[in-house]
Protein backbone atom coordinates (compact mmCIF):
# COMPACT_ATOMS: atom_id res chain seq x y z
CA UNK A 1 0.00 0.00 0.00
CA UNK A 2 2.73 2.47 0.93
CA UNK A 3 4.63 1.77 -2.32
CA UNK A 4 1.48 2.36 -4.34
CA UNK A 5 0.80 5.58 -2.43
CA UNK A 6 4.37 6.79 -2.95
CA UNK A 7 4.25 6.08 -6.68
CA UNK A 8 0.98 7.94 -7.06
CA UNK A 9 2.25 10.81 -4.90
CA UNK A 10 5.18 11.31 -7.28
CA UNK A 11 2.82 11.23 -10.27
CA UNK A 12 0.53 13.71 -8.52
CA UNK A 13 3.44 16.06 -7.89
CA UNK A 14 4.40 16.01 -11.56
CA UNK A 15 0.82 16.76 -12.58
CA UNK A 16 0.69 19.75 -10.24
CA UNK A 17 3.92 21.13 -11.69
CA UNK A 18 2.52 20.76 -15.20
CA UNK A 19 -0.72 22.50 -14.23
CA UNK A 20 1.29 25.56 -13.17
CA UNK A 21 3.19 25.51 -16.47
CA UNK A 22 -0.07 25.23 -18.45
CA UNK A 23 -1.53 28.16 -16.55
CA UNK A 24 1.36 30.45 -17.45
CA UNK A 25 1.35 29.24 -21.07
CA UNK A 26 -2.33 30.15 -21.23
CA UNK A 27 -1.31 33.81 -21.27
CA UNK A 28 0.30 33.28 -24.68
CA UNK A 29 -3.11 32.48 -26.18
CA UNK A 30 -4.92 35.55 -24.91
CA UNK A 31 -6.56 36.90 -21.74
CA UNK A 32 -7.00 34.42 -18.91
CA UNK A 33 -10.76 34.88 -18.66
CA UNK A 34 -12.85 33.17 -16.00
CA UNK A 35 -14.15 30.72 -18.59
CA UNK A 36 -10.61 29.77 -19.66
CA UNK A 37 -9.60 29.37 -16.03
CA UNK A 38 -12.47 26.94 -15.52
CA UNK A 39 -11.21 24.91 -18.48
CA UNK A 40 -7.72 24.95 -16.91
CA UNK A 41 -9.17 23.51 -13.70
CA UNK A 42 -10.93 20.81 -15.71
CA UNK A 43 -7.69 19.79 -17.48
CA UNK A 44 -5.83 19.78 -14.16
CA UNK A 45 -8.50 17.63 -12.52
CA UNK A 46 -8.34 15.08 -15.33
CA UNK A 47 -4.57 14.86 -14.89
CA UNK A 48 -4.86 14.39 -11.13
CA UNK A 49 -7.48 11.65 -11.51
CA UNK A 50 -5.18 9.81 -13.92
CA UNK A 51 -2.21 10.17 -11.55
CA UNK A 52 -4.27 8.69 -8.68
CA UNK A 53 -5.63 5.86 -10.82
CA UNK A 54 -9.23 6.97 -10.34
CA UNK A 55 -11.70 5.83 -12.98
CA UNK A 56 -14.86 7.88 -13.26
CA UNK A 57 -18.19 7.72 -15.03
CA UNK A 58 -20.71 10.42 -15.89
CA UNK A 59 -24.44 9.71 -16.03
CA UNK A 60 -26.90 12.25 -17.35
CA UNK A 61 -25.99 15.52 -19.00
CA UNK A 62 -23.64 18.02 -17.32
CA UNK A 63 -25.25 21.47 -17.59
CA UNK A 64 -23.55 24.27 -19.51
CA UNK A 65 -24.76 27.05 -17.22
CA UNK A 66 -26.87 27.81 -14.15
CA UNK A 67 -26.44 26.47 -10.63
CA UNK A 68 -25.34 22.93 -9.76
CA UNK A 69 -25.64 21.43 -6.27
CA UNK A 70 -24.12 18.15 -5.12
CA UNK A 71 -23.67 15.97 -2.05
CA UNK A 72 -20.26 16.28 -0.43
CA UNK A 73 -18.08 13.31 0.53
CA UNK A 74 -14.50 14.50 0.10
CA UNK A 75 -12.15 16.94 -1.65
CA UNK A 76 -12.14 14.23 -4.34
CA UNK A 77 -15.64 15.43 -5.28
CA UNK A 78 -14.10 18.61 -6.67
CA UNK A 79 -11.88 16.61 -9.02
CA UNK A 80 -14.73 14.40 -10.22
CA UNK A 81 -17.14 17.28 -10.80
CA UNK A 82 -14.45 19.43 -12.45
CA UNK A 83 -13.56 16.57 -14.77
CA UNK A 84 -17.22 16.22 -15.71
CA UNK A 85 -17.64 19.89 -16.65
CA UNK A 86 -15.97 23.29 -16.39
CA UNK A 87 -17.49 25.07 -13.38
CA UNK A 88 -16.89 27.59 -10.62
CA UNK A 89 -16.94 26.24 -7.08
CA UNK A 90 -18.08 27.85 -3.87
CA UNK A 91 -15.82 26.61 -1.06
CA UNK A 92 -15.32 27.26 2.63
CA UNK A 93 -12.91 30.08 3.43
CA UNK A 94 -10.38 27.78 5.13
CA UNK A 95 -9.43 26.23 1.78
CA UNK A 96 -8.16 29.60 0.58
CA UNK A 97 -5.35 29.24 3.15
CA UNK A 98 -4.25 25.76 2.07
CA UNK A 99 -0.72 25.58 0.60
CA UNK A 100 -0.83 25.47 -3.22
CA UNK A 101 -4.41 24.14 -3.43
CA UNK A 102 -5.90 27.34 -2.01
CA UNK A 103 -4.12 29.53 -4.54
CA UNK A 104 -4.93 27.11 -7.34
CA UNK A 105 -8.61 27.15 -6.40
CA UNK A 106 -8.74 30.96 -6.32
CA UNK A 107 -6.87 31.13 -9.64
CA UNK A 108 -9.45 28.77 -11.14
CA UNK A 109 -12.32 31.04 -10.13
CA UNK A 110 -13.44 29.49 -6.83
CA UNK A 111 -15.51 31.73 -4.56
CA UNK A 112 -14.70 31.43 -0.85
CA UNK A 113 -17.34 31.81 1.83
CA UNK A 114 -17.14 32.15 5.60
CA UNK A 115 -20.28 30.28 6.57
CA UNK A 116 -20.32 31.90 10.02
CA UNK A 117 -20.55 35.38 8.48
CA UNK A 118 -23.76 36.83 7.07
CA UNK A 119 -21.75 39.55 5.31
CA UNK A 120 -19.60 36.91 3.59
CA UNK A 121 -22.69 34.97 2.47
CA UNK A 122 -24.24 38.13 1.02
CA UNK A 123 -21.04 39.02 -0.82
CA UNK A 124 -20.70 35.53 -2.29
CA UNK A 125 -24.37 35.58 -3.31
CA UNK A 126 -23.70 38.76 -5.28
CA UNK A 127 -20.71 37.13 -6.95
CA UNK A 128 -22.77 34.04 -7.81
CA UNK A 129 -25.33 36.34 -9.45
CA UNK A 130 -22.57 37.75 -11.65
CA UNK A 131 -21.17 34.31 -12.51
CA UNK A 132 -24.63 33.02 -13.50
CA UNK A 133 -24.44 35.35 -16.52
CA UNK A 134 -21.47 33.37 -17.86
CA UNK A 135 -21.55 30.18 -19.92
CA UNK A 136 -20.04 28.16 -17.06
CA UNK A 137 -22.15 26.79 -14.17
CA UNK A 138 -21.59 27.62 -10.51
CA UNK A 139 -21.41 24.63 -8.15
CA UNK A 140 -21.71 24.44 -4.38
CA UNK A 141 -22.33 21.82 -1.69
CA UNK A 142 -25.50 22.77 0.22
CA UNK A 143 -24.72 20.45 3.15
CA UNK A 144 -22.00 22.90 4.11
CA UNK A 145 -19.50 20.15 4.98
CA UNK A 146 -18.43 16.70 3.85
CA UNK A 147 -19.94 13.56 5.40
CA UNK A 148 -19.33 9.80 5.60
CA UNK A 149 -21.97 9.22 2.91
CA UNK A 150 -24.42 7.35 5.13
CA UNK A 151 -27.00 10.14 4.77
CA UNK A 152 -27.33 13.70 3.53
CA UNK A 153 -27.41 16.65 5.88
CA UNK A 154 -30.27 19.09 5.39
CA UNK A 155 -29.44 21.45 2.54
CA UNK A 156 -28.84 25.10 3.42
CA UNK A 157 -30.92 27.30 1.14
CA UNK A 158 -29.24 30.74 1.22
CA UNK A 159 -26.95 30.27 -1.81
CA UNK A 160 -29.86 29.11 -3.95
CA UNK A 161 -31.26 32.65 -3.86
CA UNK A 162 -29.17 34.08 -6.75
CA UNK A 163 -30.52 31.38 -9.10
CA UNK A 164 -34.08 31.94 -7.89
CA UNK A 165 -33.80 35.69 -8.42
CA UNK A 166 -32.29 35.27 -11.90
CA UNK A 167 -34.70 32.54 -12.99
CA UNK A 168 -31.66 30.35 -13.65
CA UNK A 169 -31.82 26.59 -13.89
CA UNK A 170 -30.71 24.47 -10.94
CA UNK A 171 -29.29 20.97 -11.49
CA UNK A 172 -28.77 18.29 -8.84
CA UNK A 173 -25.67 16.06 -9.00
CA UNK A 174 -25.08 12.88 -7.00
CA UNK A 175 -21.49 11.78 -6.32
CA UNK A 176 -20.56 8.28 -5.18
CA UNK A 177 -17.43 6.11 -4.83
CA UNK A 178 -17.01 2.38 -5.35
CA UNK A 179 -13.94 0.49 -4.10
CA UNK A 180 -13.17 -2.66 -6.08
CA UNK A 181 -12.72 -5.00 -3.11
CA UNK A 182 -16.10 -4.04 -1.66
CA UNK A 183 -14.71 -1.74 1.06
CA UNK A 184 -17.40 0.74 2.15
CA UNK A 185 -17.50 4.14 0.47
CA UNK A 186 -16.75 5.90 3.76
CA UNK A 187 -13.08 4.88 3.51
CA UNK A 188 -12.71 7.52 0.79
CA UNK A 189 -14.88 10.10 2.54
CA UNK A 190 -13.08 12.94 4.26
CA UNK A 191 -15.04 14.01 7.30
CA UNK A 192 -14.66 14.74 10.98
CA UNK A 193 -11.24 15.78 12.24
CA UNK A 194 -9.01 13.70 9.96
CA UNK A 195 -6.08 15.72 8.61
CA UNK A 196 -5.99 16.39 4.87
CA UNK A 197 -2.48 14.93 4.41
CA UNK A 198 -3.40 11.76 6.31
CA UNK A 199 -6.51 11.19 4.22
CA UNK A 200 -4.74 11.97 0.94
CA UNK A 201 -2.04 9.39 1.69
CA UNK A 202 -4.73 6.85 2.49
CA UNK A 203 -6.60 7.63 -0.73
CA UNK A 204 -3.40 7.31 -2.76
CA UNK A 205 -2.92 3.85 -1.33
CA UNK A 206 -6.36 2.42 -2.14
CA UNK A 207 -5.84 -0.42 -4.65
CA UNK A 208 -8.61 0.50 -7.05
CA UNK A 209 -11.73 2.57 -6.94
CA UNK A 210 -14.03 4.41 -9.26
CA UNK A 211 -16.25 7.44 -8.96
CA UNK A 212 -19.54 8.30 -10.54
CA UNK A 213 -21.37 11.58 -10.85
CA UNK A 214 -25.00 11.51 -11.95
CA UNK A 215 -26.74 14.67 -13.12
CA UNK A 216 -30.46 15.17 -12.81
CA UNK A 217 -32.64 17.30 -15.05
CA UNK A 218 -32.35 21.08 -14.66
CA UNK A 219 -35.27 22.90 -13.04
CA UNK A 220 -36.28 26.48 -12.35
CA UNK A 221 -37.63 26.83 -8.80
CA UNK A 222 -39.98 29.44 -7.31
CA UNK A 223 -38.32 29.65 -3.88
CA UNK A 224 -34.91 28.82 -2.41
CA UNK A 225 -36.30 26.48 0.28
CA UNK A 226 -38.22 24.55 -2.36
CA UNK A 227 -35.04 24.30 -4.43
CA UNK A 228 -33.01 23.07 -1.46
CA UNK A 229 -35.55 20.45 -0.39
CA UNK A 230 -36.24 19.13 -3.87
CA UNK A 231 -32.61 18.88 -4.95
CA UNK A 232 -31.78 17.09 -1.70
CA UNK A 233 -34.58 14.60 -2.32
CA UNK A 234 -33.40 14.11 -5.90
CA UNK A 235 -29.81 13.40 -4.86
CA UNK A 236 -30.96 11.00 -2.14
CA UNK A 237 -33.06 9.16 -4.73
CA UNK A 238 -30.17 8.91 -7.21
CA UNK A 239 -27.82 7.53 -4.56
CA UNK A 240 -30.43 5.10 -3.21
CA UNK A 241 -31.21 3.81 -6.71
CA UNK A 242 -27.53 3.06 -7.28
CA UNK A 243 -27.27 1.21 -3.96
CA UNK A 244 -30.24 -0.99 -4.94
CA UNK A 245 -28.51 -1.94 -8.20
CA UNK A 246 -25.45 -3.14 -6.25
CA UNK A 247 -27.52 -5.38 -3.96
Amino acid sequence: MSLRAARRAVALGLVLVMCVVRFWLMRLKGPRTLERRALWVQATSLGILNSMGIQYQIKGHPPARGLVVANHLSYLDVLILSAAMPCFFVAKAEIDRWPFFGKAARTGGTLFIDRSSLASAEKVSEMISERLRLSVPVLFFPEGTSTDGSSLLRFHSRLFEPAIAAGAQVTAAAVRYVIEDGTPERKLCWYGDEAFATHLWKALGVAGFSAEVEFGEPHIYPHRRVAADQTQAEIEAMRSAYDLVLQ
